[in-house]
């Protein structure tokens, strides 16, 4: 593996002969949470690898004990306005979207928690491999929030979706798995060789046939409306923060350690499972 570009919150590694490249949230110490620096390097990563002839597949994953547990909460700028909220929330969408038209196959290589954001980040990808240990969910819900891009109606079954979306609950790989979240569970020992394994028969196919059969794929669900509701849930998230429920979870937040506040979060839902 070699890379000739410097992240602060990513690292980029690309293996010339076997031609795909590996991008890693490296951010351990956090659980791989993700703040606008690492947004926008994944964003810049994915085209890179985009750009590069000699690149035919992608994998996605995290540093240590997490996929990632989503964005960081106390990374973010919560005294602005619906605009500003709106702008976070349609770039965070975008760098989405652009994992998604990538022309490319792009493989999520989930260790650990997958969560919120990084559930979504996740579903952008054509193809996720998981660890036997993983953790999948959209906790956002309890504290007044949502993904800024939801592809999770796109990809499972309505009552799925409304059984994660509603509940906040998180579920482990097999029930994942069930839910068609992913595609295959292997031994976490296993993970890196597995999806490099993937990342290999998917780069050496014929490269004109895997982005037609994307690109298909892609416009099908396009025409049935998905950037018509991405733009409606961007609205919709910005409008829930700005709202007076949102600001008081966010006066929470600022008052309160993330352990502190996860736990307040979490406290009216214990033993109701």
């Amino acid at each position: 593996m070699s890379t000739s570009e410097t992240f602060e919150t990513i690292l980029y590694e690309k293996d010339g002969h076997d031609k795909f490249a590996t991008i890693t949230i490296n951010r351990p110490e956090k659980l791989n949470a993700m703040n606008k620096t690492t947004v926008r390097e994944i964003d810049r990563a994915v085209a890179m690898a985009v750009a590069d002839k000699d690149v035919n597949a992608l994998i996605i994953t995290g540093a240590g004990r997490a996929f990632s547990s989503g964005y960081d909460l106390q990374g973010a700028d919560y005294d602005v306005d619906i605009e500003d909220w709106h702008a976070d929330m349609s770039e965070n969408a975008q760098a989405l979207l652009n994992i998604w038209k990538a022309p490319i196959p792009v493989i999520a290589s989930v260790n650990g928690y997958a969560l919120a954001g990084a559930l979504e980040l996740m579903m952008a990808c054509d193809l996720a491999i998981a660890s036997d240990n993983a953790k999948f969910g959209e906790p956002e819900v309890r504290h007044n929030s949502g993904p800024p891009a939801l592809f999770m109606p796109w990809l499972l079954a309505t009552r799925d979706v409304r059984w994660l979306m509603y509940t906040g609950d998180l579920v482990d790989a097999e029930e994942a798995l069930r839910m068609h979240l992913i595609n295959k569970i292997v031994p976490a020992d296993q993970l890196r060789e597995k999806t490099e394994n993937l990342a290999r028969k998917l780069a050496r196919m014929p490269v004109p046939a895997i982005k037609f059969a994307k690109s298909s794929i892609n416009n099908q669900q396009i025409a049935a409306g998905l950037m018509t509701s991405f733009d409606f849930n961007v609205h919709a998230i910005a409008a829930l923060h700005v709202s007076r429920d949102g600001q008081e979870w966010m006066r929470n937040l600022q008052k309160m350690s993330l352990k502190e506040y996860l736990e307040f979060r979490d406290a009216p839902f214990k033993g109701l499972d």
